[in-house]
């Protein structure tokens, strides 16, 4: 029993034999906790899957756990080089020595921490799984390894290999089909540029990027742009294309829904988001709320005394958090200052405060702040933004979300519903807000049938909007399978996966209905679709 002392333990649930369950995506594992780190470290080793829900902290800690683990005890023999110079000029009386002489650990973190700091590394590369291969990479060639320069050679062999791969995820799209995702955006000359990429179950390719300055406008000269890559890809390969609102979004879905018959349309899903809640905070009061709100942040981030007393009283912690929009800057913001409401309070009647009393901004943030009704507002504006902010945050990690986003945001009208369930008006509100921008915009019969085929929804006994799926389904159904044949002889395997007969229903598909992700992408749709045609040699 002394393995169950291992601190990696209170992340997982010990089950019966060698099995350990992942507290954080419900997964499965044989070997034990040994697995389970390996898993947290989302380092792809051992032939474990990385976790796809374990936080940051977590991750840092199992890896320094396994690395611990791994470095080889330092011996006598090893003579560690002269410490390295500093990376600026300055004075030898100005530098500070240690006490002590750096050991070879020492010597690498600071060597690699210079790296970062003289070159203005984001330290998120860090996390980055080729920083990892390529340490332990430079660690296995021992003293005397020279690094090479990254614009030799290797450059051709890298897009080489990149070659290769994309050679291997274009024999992918035959059975899992892809989407073609298009973003457009302005780089500092004040070009318009729409970089196109390829999306599959496996990864991400770019595929290319074109400059639309001369006819960003257009909407003829863009379908022939939309034209040419569908062209590139094959019409046959492709589930959906996924575009952003930059683009004349109803001329350009017009001309493929008219000219691909197979091809569903959508817009981006963080932007859809992102709107929504920025007519959330054009409702008054929410508005009102906003702009109070931002009296105080004003105020505290205009003096900085004032700033370092709140910092003082709250841990480092700020009351203004970014977002990628200026609504979800304002709404995150809205969180952390309720979270922040008694330290706020607290500060301008505390003792160091007694200097800035005075000031006319000051009086206007402590009758804010002893308004009772704008705290009530700073709470329902929190509950009803969260729903959403939620979904954002799935759809933003980059993991498709084809299969879960129907199923997020009937989750996040139900909380809004609950969270007025006494208040039809309010709930009428921000409903039709919410429904405008689905229904008219991002809801898709695609995102439907995804659903209606994720194993985890369609065995869920609490999920009560299969039916409305089930229409859908068979509307998506009517577009890929061309002939009444087809429809009808897949419509009985429809029917044994709906009641779980067959493979469907034998232990492994019933153990990974929870456990396994919905999968990436148009798997389920096109996956289901496509393969049973080429089994079927139609």
């Amino acid at each position: 029993m002394v393995r169950e002392k291992d601190i990696c333990w209170e992340y997982a649930e010990k089950l019966d034999g060698n099995k350990v369950k992942c507290k954080f995506c419900s997964r499965v594992l044989n070997g034990g906790i040994s697995r389970l780190k390996h898993h947290l470290s989302r380092l792809p080793s051992k032939g474990v899957n990385p976790c796809a829900k374990v936080r940051d902290d977590v991750t840092d800690r199992v890896r320094s756990i396994l690395s611990a683990k791994d470095d080889p005890p330092i011996t006598n023999k090893y003579k560690p080089p002269p410490p390295l110079s500093p990376p600026f000029d300055a004075p030898a009386s100005k530098l500070v020595f240690p006490s002590s002489p750096p050991n070879a650990q020492d010597i690498a973190e600071r060597s690699i921490s210079l790296f970062f700091f003289e070159n203005k590394i984001d330290f998120a590369v860090a996390r980055s799984p080729s920083y990892h291969h390529m340490l332990d990479a430079v660690a296995k060639c021992g003293p005397g390894f020279v690094a090479p320069s990254p614009k030799t050679e290797w450059l051709d062999r890298v897009k080489s290999d990149i070659s290769l791969q994309l050679k291997d995820t274009e024999k992918e799209w035959v059975t899992t089909g892809c989407t073609i995702i298009a973003e457009a955006w302005t780089d500092n000359k004040s070009r318009a540029l729409i970089n196109f990429s390829v999306s599959s179950p496996s990864r991400i390719f770019f595929h290319k990027s074109v400059d639309a300055s001369s006819y960003f406008k257009n909407s003829k000269c863009l379908a022939d742009l939309f034209d040419s890559v569908i062209q590139d890809i094959g019409q046959e390969h492709i589930v959906q294309i996924i575009m952003d609102n930059s683009f004349c979004y109803t001329g350009i879905s017009n001309h493929l829904l008219q000219n691909y018959a197979t091809i569903f349309v959508s817009p981006c899903a963080s932007q859809c988001l992102n709107i929504i809640l920025e007519e959330f905070s054009k409702v008054d009061w929410v508005n009102q709320c906003i702009s109070q709100a931002q009296v105080i942040s004003k105020f505290v981030y205009n003096n900085s005394p004032v700033l370092d007393l709140l910092r003082k009283l709250t841990g480092g912690q700020d009351i203004i958090r970014s977002g990628v929009t200026r609504s979800v800057s304002n709404f995150l913001s809205l969180q952390s200052m309720m979270k922040q409401k008694a330290r706020l309070k607290h500060m301008f009647n505390c003792p160091e405060y007694t200097t800035n009393t005075n000031k006319p901004q000051s009086i206007s943030c402590v009758n804010i702040l002893e308004d009772n009704d704008f705290w009530r507002a700073v709470e329902e504006s929190v509950a009803i933004s969260e729903p959403i902010l939620k979904v954002l945050r799935e759809v933003s990690t980059g993991k498709p979300a084809v299969g879960s986003i129907y199923e997020l945001m009937s989750k996040a009208k139900e909380s809004i519903r609950t969270y007025y369930i006494m208040d039809e008006n309010k709930h009428k509100v921000f409903s039709d807000i919410v429904d405008t921008n689905w229904c008219e915009h991002l809801h898709s019969p695609l995102h439907a049938a995804a659903a209606f085929l994720n194993p985890s929804i369609q065995y869920n006994p609490e999920i009560k909007f299969l039916t409305s799926l089930k229409e859908d389904f068979f509307k998506v159904l009517e577009k890929l399978l061309p002939t009444s044949d087809l429809r009808r002889d897949i419509t009985n395997q429809i029917f044994t996966f709906t009641r779980a007969k067959g493979m469907f229903g034998c232990n492994l598909a019933m153990e990974a209905r929870d456990s396994v992700s919905p999968g990436m992408d148009n798997k389920y749709i096109y996956i289901f679709f496509k393969s049973w045609l080429v089994n079927r040699d139609v």
